[in-house]
């Protein structure tokens, strides 16, 4: 899993952060995982180097945050496309559904093959996409085309954001 790693100016109230737990009082303060950190607190599990300093994203597997090299070399060097099932290199920008990943150009509609992009409502039903307008097509579909024995009848409608677009 990838995170990107955003920079705060300031902040409303003092946030904690969650590595030290101290309150973070600097003036800018990272949102990474969900969660607020100190620059100097991101630090890589492993080689123990602040995120802040060598990249503006994080991995995490197993309980760890990992620099991107690390990350690599712990759990290897690609992932695979949910819809055409060829190799994802690190360092290719991907789409992300529930835990499905996608190149660019297969982020697309599985009815009607529309590119999906930032703004869009779309649907994910067994790691097939479906556009706002195909989404009563969706289920009809996977009985059709996806005979998976782990199927999850549910259809989680989602919004393209910019989150989606990560750098592996």
């Amino acid at each position: 899993m990838t995170g990107n790693l955003q920079r705060s100016a300031g902040s409303l109230g003092l946030k904690r952060c969650a590595g030290c737990g101290l309150k973070i009082s600097d003036r800018f303060l990272l949102l990474a995982l969900d969660r607020y950190w100190h620059s100097s607190c991101l630090t890589c599990s492993s080689c123990c180097i602040p995120l802040a300093q060598i990249a503006s994203s994080c991995f995490t597997r197993s309980g760890m945050i990992l620099c991107r090299s690390d990350y690599i070399r712990l759990f290897g060097m690609s992932g695979e496309c949910r819809s055409c099932r060829s190799s994802i290199p690190p360092g290719e920008m991907v789409m992300k559904a529930k835990s499905y990943m996608f190149h660019i150009k297969c982020f697309v509609c599985s009815v009607c093959c529309k590119q999906l992009v930032a703004g869009d409502r779309f649907h994910c039903e067994n790691g097939a996409l479906f556009c706002d307008q195909d989404k009563p097509a969706a289920s009809e579909y996977i009985k059709r085309n996806l005979h998976s024995s782990a199927q999850d009848d549910s259809i989680t409608d989602q919004t393209v954001k910019r989150d989606y677009l990560i750098d592996r």
